[in-house]
């Protein structure tokens, strides 16, 4: 025991030091300044400094959209578990195992039935954190499993996309996803229902080309990354170097590819005058 300790121990008047949790301030991935975590929160998990939108899971975002207590979450559809038997530096149930503990999700995209200022809606909500958002078999499913949840609702469907792409440890089953979606959503638009994408920080890859485009209408959160493929590739490919803001939500906006971009606190009130629009004869 040090000098000092032993001082410390001796004197009754010195106040023990004190643990101060290590979840009470969030450093923000936008202009690096330290939040208070309930302050962040109550913002909407945006930053009240640079307006920086922090990425979100699906409990989260049903909370922000849903009427209080209207949300109803479904069943995650079953699927083969590794269909391949994949393993690279680590086998693929292992990876899955760890994305569970890590989110609490059966896998990256989760539905909710509910209503959002008294209209119907089931929203679907792709998690980042499930190993980048990935769209494997689950997901494809899950999509699949939303689109009939509204059809039978008569009501939309509006997915909040997240993800790096097509689940590499699944394969060409992975991509496959990639017609199953589109086919899901014919069946929507099919039954004259809409099918509304709001595109979120970030969607790439295989979802960006596949039905993360789709929508009747398609919104963005504010500074989204939104690409197909990855900016140095293109640079490399066209030997050109492309401007700053290429690949975000202004630049698609601006460009004609989304319709809207939205900060989060409008996006309640968005949906509901979507759903009025787009579902005139909806009774809720």
């Amino acid at each position: 025991m040090s000098w000092l300790s032993n001082v410390r121990n001796a004197l009754s008047f010195v106040v023990p030091k004190k643990e101060t949790p290590d979840n009470l301030w969030h450093k923000c991935k936008g202009c690096g300044q330290l939040i208070f975590v309930k302050d962040l929160e109550e913002n909407l998990h945006v930053c009240p400094l640079c307006e920086h939108h922090e990425r979100i899971g699906p409990a989260t975002r049903f909370a922000q959209l849903f009427d209080p207590g209207s949300a109803v979450v479904l069943p995650q559809p079953r699927v083969q578990e590794d269909p391949l038997k994949f393993r690279d530096t680590k086998r693929y149930v292992d990876r899955i195992k760890a994305a569970r503990t890590a989110t609490g999700e059966a896998d990256a995209l989760v539905n909710a039935r509910g209503t959002i200022e008294g209209k119907r809606a089931v929203i679907g909500v792709q998690d980042f954190a499930f190993m980048g958002g990935s769209m494997g078999l689950a997901v494809g499913e899950a999509i699949v499993a939303g689109i009939e949840a509204a059809i039978a609702d008569q009501c939309p469907y509006i997915i909040f996309t997240a993800s790096g792409g097509a689940r590499m440890q699944e394969g060409i089953l992975s991509l496959m996803q990639m017609p199953r979606s589109t086919v899901a959503i014919q069946m929507l638009h099919d039954a004259g229902l809409p099918y509304i994408v709001v595109l979120t920080d970030p969607t790439s890859g295989g979802v960006m080309a596949a039905y993360a485009m789709l929508g009747d209408v398609q919104i963005a959160e504010p500074k989204a990354t939104l690409a197909f493929t990855g900016r140095r590739v293109i640079e490399n490919t066209i030997r050109e170097k492309l401007p700053e803001d290429f690949q975000t939500s202004e630049y698609l906006l601006a460009h004609g590819m989304i319709d809207m971009v939205k900060p989060r606190k409008e996006l309640r009130e968005t949906l509901a005058s979507l759903i009025d629009y787009l579902c005139v004869k909806q009774a809720a």
